[in-house]
């Protein structure tokens, strides 16, 4: 499933001004690659008039580098007063940004990303000439863009560009009933398949055919992408019981046979060709691996297991295989999110098991479209009051109690750094990622403006950050938690979508005990009243009450959601 991302001269930007975007290609082909440098992503994130955010991303086509260099000059008064993830440097109109001491390695195919935050007078146009050491990029030997091959299966760059999205029409009239929930009952949503039965159709809702057959209504004569939830993994949700699920740890033969064979069978079907399948594959698995097993204080026993007999890295490796054989199927593979993967120790060993897990059972690494990030979690997609270069008091903010030591302190940040780090390790070039933003808005009456007091790096970052739960950590019916940016396509470098890949309003757990045939368990950390674990500091769960088992609707949630969205809701 190789790909490449379209072609856009960045000069060709100049003419959208303030709000510009330079996206060059990123070539498939060896002839192009050589062709072609380097490439470079400018793109203005936000601009008010006499400032503005901007972020840059880097494709190296030539030799592996362990240091870099960008250049590029203004043509207006631009001025930069801070960056991040570089180390940004201005002369006149002359600017340059270097690598910082992580992010130096920059393989050939590879990409690193960086941004930073500038004011200006009269107009904010987007550079026209990029040098990567001393290289001009964004243009081929004769000066012009080089145009990608198509890739040979027909599947696009990004299948969300140009396409609808798929309205689960059971989510939208659960949406509906709701007062208010009229508002958001158009947005397309997920559709779960969490056990063996929901692939023909459990306890009277649609199953997956029904839901195709309905994307197909729903298509028309245009493009259409239906996105789906693979997960039924063998002891699925290891250091969870919240979202336990009905195979046992060893069964990953029946995980195979009963459950991806025959979602295969049905995507492959002929009649279902014309829509864009997207697949988010096995969620809260892989980086289970990395974090929760021994020796580590956060280690499970149930999850030491699923290490242990490998069928965690061998079920996705046979779903990425058999579901990537569909040439219609654009599998992206779950990949945590900040608040879990975004430490030193867990970053790059995380990158590893996602590559052991797609070059197992078959599968290569061609079969991953891209990855998914806070799926069904909360984690702010941008903070924009403080950033991980920040000091305060004599400390950085990477000391403060929320922070912890993270590299990264929202979604956006290190769904981009992760992205760069996988294609760093062997990953196709054009991976794509998407942002699960169904439930990281964190607006309403208690959304800050501005950043918390100087007095001290955690009241600094306490006052100023949007994500107001007690811990990172915390994943279950968060209280104050609201919609987040409504699902969208290409929304930011190497970024395909934002998503809502968690319906809203579908619980995470149930906050007490609750006898149920879907095999899920009581997880604390759903309840209310606890206090906490190792894997959330020993932080109160922050859970709203009165939830029933996961993915049951929960009214008393998605109220809360709407009232705290951010966007705000009109």
């Amino acid at each position: 499933m190789s790909r490449t991302r379209t072609a856009l001269l960045a000069a060709m930007a100049l003419v959208a001004g303030a709000t510009g975007t330079a996206i060059a290609a990123v070539p498939g082909a060896a002839g192009a690659a050589a062709a072609v440098p380097c490439t470079v992503d400018y793109k203005v994130q936000n601009d008010w008039g006499s400032g503005f955010t901007a972020s840059v991303t880097i494709t190296n086509n030539s030799a592996a580098k362990s240091s870099w260099s960008l250049k590029w000059s203004y043509a207006g008064n631009q001025r930069i007063a801070s960056g991040w993830n570089a180390k940004v440097s201005q002369s006149g109109a002359n600017v340059t940004a270097a690598n910082e001491s992580y992010n130096g390695t920059l393989a050939t195919g590879g990409s690193t990303s960086f941004g930073f935050q500038g004011t200006y007078s009269g107009s904010n146009a987007v550079p026209a000439t990029f040098t990567l050491d001393g290289v001009t990029c964004n243009v081929d030997s004769g000066g012009g863009p080089t145009d990608p091959p198509p890739d040979p299966t027909g599947r696009v760059n990004n299948p969300y560009d140009g396409a609808k999205v798929y309205v689960n029409p059971e989510w939208s009239a659960n949406a509906a009933a709701e007062p208010g929930g009229s508002r958001i009952a158009n947005q397309p949503t997920g559709v779960w398949l969490d056990r063996t039965a929901a692939i023909n159709g459990a306890n009277g809702k649609m199953g997956l055919r029904d839901h195709l057959d309905e994307a197909l209504r729903q298509k028309g004569s245009g493009e259409l992408v239906i996105q789906l939830v693979i997960y039924n993994l063998p002891g699925r949700d290891c250091a969870a019981l919240a979202s336990n699920g009905e195979l046992g740890p060893t069964e990953i033969d029946k995980y195979k046979t009963q459950y991806i064979d025959p979602i295969k069978a049905i995507l492959a079907d002929s009649k279902y060709a014309s829509l864009r399948i997207v697949t988010t594959v096995e969620i809260d698995s892989l980086p289970n691996l990395v974090t929760n097993v021994s020796p580590r204080a956060t280690a499970t026993p149930n999850c030491d297991v699923m290490k242990a007999n490998g069928n965690y890295v061998k079920g996705v490796g046979y779903a990425l295989n058999k579901l990537g054989d569909v040439s219609n199927v654009y599998n992206y593979v779950d990949a945590g999110h900040h608040g879990w993967l975004g430490w030193d120790d867990n970053f790059g060993a995380s990158a590893d098991m996602f590559k052991q897990a797609a070059t197992a059972e078959g599968a290569t690494v061609a079969d991953v479209h891209g990855f998914i990030a806070n799926t069904a979690n909360y984690s702010a997609l941008k903070e924009d009051h403080f950033s991980i270069g920040d000091s305060v008091a004599g400390k950085s903010v990477r000391e403060s109690k929320w922070v912890s030591w993270n590299r990264y302190v929202d979604e956006l940040s290190y769904a981009q750094a992760l992205r760069n780090q996988l294609v760093s390790i062997g990953f196709d070039s054009g991976i794509g990622m998407l942002i699960d933003t169904s439930r990281n808005g964190w607006g309403g009456a208690n959304r800050p403006t501005g950043p918390g007091a100087t007095t001290s790096v955690d009241t600094y970052v306490d006052g100023g950050r949007y994500d107001r739960r007690f811990n990172t950590g915390n994943w279950c019916n968060q209280s104050g938690a609201g919609l987040g940016e409504r699902p969208q396509a290409s929304p930011e470098a190497g970024i395909d979508a934002y998503v809502w890949m968690k319906p809203p309003g579908e619980s995470d757990g149930a906050s007490e005990a609750i006898d149920n045939d879907e095999g899920k368990g009581f997880d604390r950390m759903c309840d209310p009243t606890y206090t906490g674990n190792p894997r959330n500091d020993n932080n109160m769960s922050g859970a709203l009450g009165n939830a029933p088992i996961s993915g049951h609707w929960f009214s008393a949630q998605f109220q809360e959601l709407m009232k705290n969205a951010y966007p705000p809701l009109s």
